[in-house]
């Protein structure tokens, strides 16, 4: 048995994809250690696993419930008791995940936005750092993503209602490369795997019917606006039964919303958009297979082969630092990020006002601001500049001292709102917002952070920039996020500069992988993001 007296750990592993995984593990004579945030599934789980443990082996299986890979606190107390029991594992596979919201980025909850960043991003580093202390030399990180991020020469990869998941996921594919420069000297190979569409209830039951009822909500249905097929969209959805439809329950959500409307009529409606939603959930998940050569989507049993032979030592060392496999997904979409050359002309922002946020680190981020606002007045328009708190207070004073500048918390989206009404009332409607992310400090290696030093990195390349982005669309289309209709025939541009790839004969490509970890989480976001509103 190949992986006889080894040890694998697995997130998210008491139902799905985890468990596949932690199944084909114990297969092949591995000791496994589940882990989630719900306890039943994981004894029931743990149950079946200690059924296929091959005889004569040791393999056993660990269970650690309550454990949410986004919580510090429950990730050390998990890792320090291995430690104290002298576990040392082979194998981290980051497998925990979540759909996160499926909307429109307008209309998206910051609070749920972060959470899913949490999870995917944050849940993966911190789970791969805390894994050091308990991992073997030659031991090995795998994290599964997804291939809804990869940019190729004839395709860029959106995930419309999606940006939070497109912009965590990019980042740790990103995250699975720098770990590969990070920790080669520890001898810890660092592996990512985009396994592309998997069968799974959670896309069938979850992800289609909601982008489904996403598209219904973005355009209205029937006599419904947008805001009553978000009320009713959530009790609509379940629904749905395995052979059909739940009639009583469409009637019970008629009557719950019906607020002076013909009950029976709106039954009648409701169970139209419920039609509706399940045919265009099949049209998706049809479009979707007709993207690979065989038209399949794999099993999970398939994923957890495929993650086992990534553990496979002489493949491992082949392919470390790799994103595996170059998955079977076609996806041609429209590009919405491009290299053109200009062409030659004056810019005239006469009469017109542009908002830059900035949350500078050195002064090359100054320099730029003041490159751009001194462009922009000395072709007639106005600038504000709103600078973060956390901006090194020189360069603040470099900014403010040529053009009119608050010290704004930008990380706050209330008070990113209130300036920029600010802004608009003093200098006018407001043409674009800039958001300058600055560039990435010198950090050494990401994977010897703290936590909090890596959650005011995420903070600041991905929900401070996507927070800035949110409240801009609310000022170019008040009540937009809610009546997505209201965005036709508008006009706004928001550009976000992020942190530049260092250059330089002495850059190594720890350097570069770190930088790209951010990078990977604004391109596939601003993708996105731009597809909704395509």
């Amino acid at each position: 048995m190949k992986f006889q007296n080894k040890i694998a750990l697995i997130t998210g592993s008491g139902t799905g994809i985890g468990k596949a995984i932690a199944t084909k593990f114990v297969e092949e004579g591995a000791s496994v250690i589940i882990l989630g945030r719900r306890k039943e599934p994981l004894i029931e789980a743990a149950k079946e696993l200690e059924g296929k443990i091959p005889q004569g082996t040791n393999a056993s299986v660990r269970i650690f419930s309550g454990v949410d890979v986004a919580d510090e606190t429950a990730m050390n107390g998990m890792f320090d008791s291995l430690k104290n029991d002298n576990v040392s594992i082979d194998y981290i596979i980051n497998n925990a995940g979540v759909s996160g919201p499926v909307t429109c980025f307008a209309n998206a909850p910051l609070s749920e936005f972060k959470s899913t960043i949490g999870i995917h991003l944050t849940g993966t580093f911190w789970g791969s750092v805390q894994a050091l202390k308990v991992m073997k030399a030659g031991g090995q990180i795998i994290t599964i993503s997804t291939f809804f991020t990869e940019e190729r020469p004839l395709e860029q990869r959106p995930y419309r209602f999606r940006s939070p998941y497109t912009a965590s996921q990019g980042a740790k594919n990103r995250l699975a490369e720098c770990m590969s420069w990070e920790l080669t000297d520890k001898g810890i190979i660092s592996i990512a795997t985009n396994p592309g569409p998997v069968h799974s209830d959670r896309i069938y039951k979850t992800v289609y019917p909601k982008a489904a009822a996403e598209f219904m909500r973005v355009s209205g249905f029937e006599d419904l606006n947008p805001v009553e097929v978000e009320e009713a969209k959530d009790d609509l959805l379940e629904c749905i039964l395995a052979d059909g439809i739940d009639k009583d329950g469409i009637a019970k959500t008629a009557e719950k919303f019906a607020n002076g409307k013909d009950v029976t009529k709106l039954t009648e409606t409701f169970t139209n958009l419920l039609t509706k939603i399940q045919t265009i959930a099949e049209k998706v998940q049809n479009n979707t297979s007709h993207m690979i050569a065989n038209r399949e989507f794999l099993s999970q049993t398939q994923v957890a082969e495929s993650v086992l032979n990534l553990c496979d030592d002489e493949i491992a060392k082949i392919i470390n630092g790799k994103v595996i496999p170059g998955d079977r997904v076609f996806y041609p979409v429209k590009a919405h990020i491009g290299t053109t050359t200009p062409g030659v002309h004056q810019p005239d922002f006469g009469g017109k006002a542009v908002v830059l946020t900035i949350d500078a680190t050195d002064k090359t981020d100054a320099d730029r601001v003041e490159y751009l606002a001194g462009h922009i007045e000395k072709n007639g328009g106005k600038v504000a500049c709103f600078i973060s708190q956390t901006t090194p207070t020189n360069l603040q004073e470099q900014i403010s001292g040529k053009f009119h500048s608050h010290i704004v918390d930008i990380t706050n989206p209330e008070e990113v709102e209130r300036w920029l009404n600010t802004a608009k009332t003093n200098i006018g409607d407001i043409l674009g917002v800039i958001h300058v992310t600055g560039k990435l400090p010198e950090v050494g290696k990401l994977t010897e952070l703290d936590r909090a030093a890596w959650e005011a990195l995420v903070a600041k390349f991905i929900t401070t920039p996507a927070t800035v982005a949110q409240r801009a669309l609310e000022q170019f289309v008040p009540g937009g996020g809610k009546d997505p209709r209201l965005f036709k025939d508008t006009t706004g541009s928001i550009m976000i500069i992020g942190p530049d790839l260092p250059v330089g004969r002495k850059v190594t490509g720890t350097q570069r992988a770190q930088v790209e970890v951010f990078r990977g989480a604004l391109r596939p976001f601003t993708t996105t993001v731009n597809q909704e509103f395509s």
